[in-house]
């Protein structure tokens, strides 16, 4: 059995609420990327996650307190990634405005991400988005098995 075979299909890592947190996430989710080989869509994956951690760090994490980052590589090649912060509130689009600062990395995530979306927890919230296509090799090499198997998350 090769490496990649045996490499974990999920990968999470917690970050402090500070600014190096965000190129820090990024070089996590590069990492399992080219662990999982799937570099197809690695430019808007690597895009949305600093998009998601930005928002997490400016405007989820209270102060004492950290974001957390979920990858799931699916029994289908489909990446989620989860942002997990315990701040109030829910993220919104902005587009009314054009000199608007604020809900513009989620239309980004809107138009990059398969699917996006925001979930509850408690304390906080859950940004994630999901990317079909990004893990074709994997898939086409059978390294990815469905529940039961090798890889499954």
């Amino acid at each position: 059995m090769n490496r990649e075979t045996q490499l974990p299909h999920f990968r999470e890592h917690f970050y402090r609420r500070e600014r190096r947190s965000i190129p820090r996430a990024r070089a996590f989710v590069r990492a399992a990327l080219g662990d999982w080989g799937a570099a197809a869509r690695c430019d808007d994956v690597l895009l949305c996650v600093s998009e998601m951690t930005t928002n997490a760090l400016l405007h989820g994490v209270p102060p004492g307190r950290g974001f957390r980052v979920m990858l799931w590589l699916e029994h289908d090649g489909v990446l989620r990634i989860e942002v997990h912060d315990s701040g109030e509130g829910t993220p919104r689009m902005s587009c009314a405005d054009d000199d608007a600062e604020c809900g513009r990395g989620l239309l980004l995530i809107e138009m990059l991400a398969d699917k996006w979306g925001v979930g509850e927890r408690s304390p906080g919230k859950v940004v994630w988005a999901e990317f079909a296509g990004c893990c074709a090799r994997l898939r086409q090499a059978g390294t990815l098995h469905g529940p039961t198997g090798t890889g499954a998350a």
